[in-house]
């Protein structure tokens, strides 16, 4: 079974969005908690980051 890489996922878990992005995890699940987060998507309860929408949440963000 081929993986595909990162780059080419449009969710990640919260793992794979910790090592895309150099956020921890920890803080990934601080941020995504909050009522207004565009760029997660719940599924039950599993929590994905949308990779595009979380690009643009990194580049517009002052400090995290």
């Amino acid at each position: 079974m081929k993986e595909i890489p990162i780059w080419e996922k449009s969710n990640l878990s919260l793992e794979e969005a910790a090592a895309y992005s150099g956020i921890g995890i920890n803080k990934l699940c601080e941020i995504t908690n909050e009522d207004r987060c565009k760029f997660v998507l719940w599924v039950g309860n599993k929590r994905l980051i949308k990779r595009s929408l979380f690009d643009q949440f990194i580049e517009q963000a002052y400090s995290i």
